[in-house]
């Protein structure tokens, strides 16, 4: 047998939404390219938006049937007074003049199309943005006790408001209290009607006993009666109303400890390609868990907690240690945020300098006190020359396992592959 099913539920706003779902769908490769090239110029904290989306319009272009080269045809072109057989016709000066997206000066003939503009929701720009990705080796930690509290149902209660009135159970309660109340009565009234029945049908009309005796059972079964009739039919007792309670939920909550070298030879660049790299992290971050703290940790000789505006914005140079910040790291694990109740990230932004003496020390800081505590570590060096600190980690990288992880950005369009290369679910390709 055929069945038809319509889906007639209402589309809110949006009217094309399964339009507009085949349209992601099909031009997937260029709106990702355009999502990529979207995150420029923002900070860690605003990413999180829609974006207006730019596709060429060779792009979107359909196939068409049309009638091959060849052959010898008569054609009309109304409309035209300028040129004859033979003429060649010049190209319109400008690149501005006939592509819609093009550079160039003004021109005063071509003519093209603009590109196809559209908007994508916060949630379909996170969407593409972090497809295919995942945390790896991700287990939530639960916290046993959180201010996050949830609404859970609790049976009934005798009050409440109109609105959670429950009229089922409040119709049921009525009729049990209807029957227990007037079940004694009921029996008793069931039972002088059927000796009143008697009587009237074998009546005894000398006999005044009987008559006294079917005056009474008469009285009798009015009052019963009446009692039974006094009995309300809802009484407020009988309102039962939905009750909800507030439970503590346990909640998965992490902290991203941001760490960068701010030495003299760590310049704006290379300060900029690391704050792209956090600023995937923290919106990577976000989507998998509930609460979020980030922890700014700067260092040159000397390393120190600061914000966000400090952190990308210093104007402090000098020499490199960068121990320092590893163990300033390891100092507010241990002090705010417990391995047991937090999940920890850690990411290091670095051009790779650092005193020759130190580079060991970091190898076995982050082996020995930082890892054990770590769901992941990723280091990023934002230059290409592999000096001490590189070798160092390399090693570290040999015994430490799937919990670290580093790779090299030395300009802006390879941040997003090696984002992609340290996050990538498994089977998946970067």
């Amino acid at each position: 047998m055929f069945q038809q099913i319509i889906d007639r539920r209402l589309s809110g706003k949006n009217k094309s939404i399964g339009n507009r779902e085949r349209f992601l769908r099909r031009y997937k490769e260029q709106i990702k390219g355009a999502v990529r090239r979207a995150i420029d110029g923002r900070g860690i904290r605003d990413l999180e938006r829609g974006e207006d989306i730019r596709i060429p319009k060779k792009d979107i272009s359909e196939p068409v049937f049309h009638h091959g080269q060849g052959g010898q045809r008569d054609m009309v072109h109304p409309g035209n007074q300028d040129y004859v057989t033979g003429d060649r016709i010049k190209r319109p000066k400008g690149g501005g003049a006939g592509g819609g997206s093009g550079q160039g000066q003004a021109s005063d003939s071509g003519e093209g199309e603009d590109d196809f503009v559209f908007s994508l929701s916060k949630e379909e720009f996170m969407q593409v943005f972090f497809e295919d990705l995942a945390l790896p080796h991700l287990i939530r930690t639960q916290i046993a006790e959180t201010p996050e509290w949830k609404s859970h149902r609790a049976g009934f209660t005798n009050d409440g408001t109109p609105s959670n009135l429950h009229i089922v159970r409040s119709m049921r309660g009525a009729l049990g209290r209807r029957i227990a109340l007037g079940n004694d009565s009921r029996r008793e009234l069931r039972h002088l009607e059927h000796q009143l029945a008697e009587l009237q049908a074998h009546p005894h009309p000398t006999d005044l006993l009987a008559e006294k005796v079917l005056l009474d059972l008469q009285t009798r079964i009015a009052e019963l009666r009446t009692r039974i009739g006094h009995i309300p039919f809802l009484d407020p007792i009988d309102l039962r109303f939905r009750s909800r309670v507030k439970v503590p939920v346990p909640t998965s909550k992490a902290v991203m400890f941001c760490v960068m070298d701010v030495s003299g030879s760590m310049d704006e660049g290379r300060k900029e390609l690391s704050k792209r790299f956090f600023i995937l992290l923290y919106l990577f971050l976000t989507r998998h868990y509930e609460k979020i703290d980030i922890v700014f940790i700067r260092h040159h000789t000397q390393a120190q907690e600061v914000d966000e505006q400090g952190f990308f914005h210093s104007t402090e140079t000098g020499g490199t240690v960068v121990s320092s910040a590893l163990v300033l790291m390891e100092e507010i694990i241990r002090t705010r945020y417990p391995s047991d109740q937090w999940n920890i990230y850690g990411a290091q932004a670095s051009d790779g300098d650092n005193w020759h003496h130190d580079s060991g020390r970091c190898r076995e800081l982050l082996q020995n006190k930082i890892l054990p505590l770590c769901r992941y570590f990723a280091y990023v060096q934002v230059a290409d020359p592999e000096q001490n600190l590189w070798d160092e980690y390399v090693r570290l990288a040999e015994v430490s396992g799937p919990h670290f992880a580093m790779r090299k950005v030395t300009s802006a369009d390879q941040i997003y592959p090696v984002f992609r290369d340290l996050f990538k679910k498994e089977g998946a390709t970067a």
